[in-house]
Formats: C-alpha cells, sequence, structure tokens
C-alpha cells in the first residue's frame, strides 16, 4: 500500500510527503488533508493500487482516506 501522510513543520505548516520525502509543504491543515487526499486518489484511478493518506496522532497514525480496489474486483485479478 502507498501511503501519503501528513507532518507538521516547526512553524506549524503543514506537509505533504511519501516515503519521507516532502512532495508539498507550508500549507494549512485543511488545504494539506485535501491535497493530499486529492493526489492519493488520482494515484489510485491511474495506477490500481492502494494508496491511503494518515496524519499524526497522540498515540498511533489517523487514517484519513484509504483508496483501494473492491474485495470483488480483488478477487476476479487472483
Amino acid at each position: 500500500m502507498v501511503t501519503y501522510s501528513l507532518k507538521q513543520c516547526a512553524d506549524g505548516s503543514w506537509s505533504v510527503c511519501r516515503l519521507g520525502f516532502s512532495l508539498f509543504s507550508d500549507l494549512r491543515l485543511g488545504a494539506a488533508i485535501k491535497l493530499a487526499r486529492e493526489v492519493a486518489r488520482d494515484e489510485h484511478l491511474r495506477s490500481g493500487r492502494s494508496v491511503c493518506v494518515e496524519m499524526p496522532g497522540v498515540e498511533n497514525a489517523i487514517r484519513l482516506a484509504q483508496y483501494a480496489r473492491p474485495a470483488k474486483a480483488l478477487e476476479r485479478a487472483a
């Protein structure tokens, strides 16, 4: 599964990251969430891979979005 993550910067702004690299930065939280979901959905539609968006929580990551093929499509593909 491909994961896009939101990370808060020291100045309070947010970044959208993948594999630890910042793709977009200096965003407000709402804009970062929206952009990360759009990028994840686009990647899922183009590649067919499962993609999710997460942000840090108090103890664990909080999953904000997940894009995956329906179970029946997965069974047919196998």
